[in-house]
């Protein structure tokens, strides 16, 4: 009776942990969905002040701290600029490498997650330098 319980329970867990992956999933993406659509009402505010038409090329700089995931950015990205000016448009993503300084030893080190700690002194505390960063480069129009 008690295995049957636990096993139960397991099936249970296991289905609500498969059922919210997808769920995290979704979310993830329509987080960078609304992303994407920011950059394309940026592309089309700056392509009306130019008096332009369309944009050939965007380069966007997205760092690693940023909280963007670039695959799941690019899976929307079709979805978001179709019928705009960037549709035709070529994209390049810059990728800037995450940076922090530690607050109590002045250590500078790399970093690949908000919570990286630092390397020298295991400290928590930091400052982030660089790796946040969210923003459109330049656009070339025409």
């Amino acid at each position: 009776m008690l295995h049957t319980f636990f096993s139960d329970l397991y099936h249970t867990f296991s289905f609500y942990i498969f059922c919210n992956f997808e769920s995290i999933t979704i979310l993830k993406e329509m987080h960078e969905l609304s992303i994407a659509l920011g950059i394309v009402k940026i592309a089309e505010d700056e392509t009306k002040k130019a008096n332009a038409k369309k944009v050939s090329k965007i380069e966007l700089e997205i760092g690693v701290l940023a909280g963007v995931e670039i695959d799941s950015l690019n899976f929307v990205w079709s979805s978001a600029v179709e019928e705009t000016v960037l549709e035709h448009a070529e994209k390049e993503i810059i990728v800037i490498e995450g940076k922090g300084k530690c607050i109590d030893c002045d250590t500078e080190f790399y970093m690949e997650n908000i919570y990286d700690c630092c390397p020298k002194c295991g400290s928590n505390f930091k400052g982030i330098l660089k790796g946040k960063e969210l923003k459109v480069k330049s656009l070339e129009v025409i």
